[in-house]
């Protein structure tokens, strides 16, 4: 019985008569290694049809052991006894660990994933503009071998875990955070958590277009926010709206962009939050009221007399209202008396 054992798209023979004494079915194997490279793939399956043709077709019932290097399809053919029929089987059960590094369930749970839990553990807890002492490479390649090695499915059932229990703890400190502190503290979860995506959606690419998007018809992204709405944002934004709406009429009781950046947050977690406050969230978000109406151009100028007065009250000046520039009438008064070089004023 001859065996056949492909190697980089060469052949190589081997007797198998001590390890098999039955014949076995050939079956090709396409590896998700190769998902960048189908034209190298098909172009290696048609060698591989062309060479098991030919081994078919040889006469001869010798049988022909290789011990080093590789020999081609025509040297093995010359070698044949032509009086001889050959009964040619293909041998597929040790073929794995030659043409990929099997990554077993093991080596998974003990070398690849603590690669990553490590990296995912900085990514979460890095704060905004922090230089992040990992290897982007080392952790996309990874992801990307992970995936091929058919370990998507665990590998997306661990992500999702890690960073439900980070957002737990996320949820836990808010709900001890001092009131007088809680809008800012909420805005500094929202806004690590969606720069940390910036980084941790990219990094799963391979497996968002291959698992998530293929298997699951929804995206690494989409997920990952959702996350945060349900273990954080609608946990407490009960508490969060009434501070809010109160800040907005204490004006600069806290800090424009900080009001900006939570208003924008809530929206993309859940933009039918709304209605709960229609007129915060107009303020930031356009196209959200309905068009203005030439009616109501009145009540409109009341709005803004009444915000003037409040600043009024709350110790804002109106500053001079005259059209002249600061410093304008100093620079033109002085200018006057001031003696050319050549001696005319």
């Amino acid at each position: 019985m001859v065996s056949l054992l492909f190697l980089s798209n060469s052949v190589s023979v081997i007797r198998m008569d001590e390890i098999m004494d039955e014949d076995v079915s050939y079956e090709v194997m396409m590896d998700d290694h190769n998902h960048n490279n189908w034209e190298a793939n098909e172009d290696a399956y048609r060698q591989l049809q062309q060479h098991h043709h030919a081994l078919q077709n040889m006469p001869g019932g010798t049988e022909i052991k290789v011990q080093k290097g590789f020999r081609s399809v025509s040297e093995i053919a010359s070698t044949r006894d032509p009086d001889t029929p050959e009964k040619v089987t293909f041998s597929n059960s040790t073929t794995s660990k030659f043409l990929m590094n099997v990554i077993t369930a093991e080596d998974y749970k003990n070398v690849y994933w603590p690669k990553l839990e490590r990296a995912i553990d900085q990514l979460l807890t890095q704060s905004p503009g922090d230089y992040i002492p990992i290897s982007y490479e080392q952790i996309y390649s990874c992801v990307y071998k992970c995936v091929c090695q058919q370990h998507s499915e665990r590998m997306y059932n661990d992500l999702i875990r890690k960073i439900t229990n980070h957002l737990k703890r996320v949820s836990e400190e808010l709900q001890v955070s001092l009131l007088d502190r809680y809008i800012e503290t909420f805005n500094s979860a929202l806004t690590q958590y969606m720069g940390a995506l910036q980084s941790i959606a990219p990094l799963f690419i391979y497996m968002n277009k291959f698992y998530i998007e293929t298997k699951l018809n929804r995206d690494l992204k989409d997920d990952l926010i959702k996350l945060f709405t349900e273990h954080v944002a609608e946990k407490h934004i009960s508490t969060l709206m009434p501070l809010l709406l109160e800040a907005q009429l204490t004006p600069f009781k806290i800090t424009p962009s900080t009001m900006a950046s939570i208003v924008k947050g809530l929206y993309t977690l859940r933009p039918d939050w709304i209605p709960l406050a229609p007129s915060l969230f107009a303020k930031f978000i356009p196209n959200i009221l309905p068009p203005s109406l030439e009616t109501e151009l009145h009540e409109y100028a009341a709005q803004d007399q009444k915000l003037q007065r409040e600043l009024l009250q709350n110790g804002f000046t109106r500053g001079n209202q005259s059209r002249k520039r600061a410093g304008e009438e100093i620079v033109n008064n002085g200018s006057s008396g001031i003696i050319g070089p050549r001696g005319y004023r």
